[in-house]
């Protein structure tokens, strides 16, 4: 019943997720073949993520209970955040932190290379913008682990249990998506 529970509060906290692929997919007009690669790395991505999340989650609920209620106000917090979100403002992905640091730490191209992440041009290795889409999954994905991650931790504090009902919920979100 831990599972099921674990796997249910994830598969439904995580389904938005496969909305903000879409938007950001069409926002940076990632050609449909390349998209599954994206995802594949994206998911994995989001698997070792998680399982850092999960474990430090566990090591720091066993040693201080009551960071349990921090968790709970936290939720809260993003609930109340959700609910008074303006649904109007515009969505800039090009002043997105994670993309900011993208071509801070990396210089890109704005041309695609088949499926590669990054390319060569005039002898200078360049990312290009299917490592950019990459990025910004990984720091949407991490923005939705940290109130999903604790709402799990809620049902269970069995790791194996937590990390299994969030593997399978993730990886069903990329079926889903296709």
């Amino acid at each position: 019943t831990e599972y099921l529970s674990g796997f249910l509060i994830e598969k439904s906290l995580s389904i938005d997720n496969v909305f903000v692929w879409a938007v950001i997919f069409s926002f940076f007009a990632v050609p449909r073949e390349y998209q599954f690669r994206v995802l594949f790395w994206g998911i994995f991505g989001a698997l070792v993520l998680r399982a850092v999340f999960i474990f430090a989650g566990v090591a720091l609920i066993e040693k201080f209970e009551w960071v349990l209620y921090v968790f709970g106000a936290f939720l809260l917090y993003t609930a109340w955040k959700i609910a008074h979100h303006d649904e109007t403002e515009q969505v800039d992905y090009n002043k997105n932190i994670a993309m900011r640091a993208v071509r801070r730490i990396f210089p890109t191209t704005d041309r695609y290379d088949g499926q590669k992440l990054f390319t060569k041009e005039n002898g200078k290795k360049l990312a290009t913008p299917l490592f950019a889409v990459l990025v910004l999954i990984e720091a949407t994905d991490v923005v939705f682990a940290v109130d999903s991650v604790p709402a799990i931790l809620a049902v269970s504090r069995e790791k194996f249990i937590v990390f299994s009902s969030n593997a399978f919920a993730i990886l069903g979100l990329r079926s889903l998506f296709f």
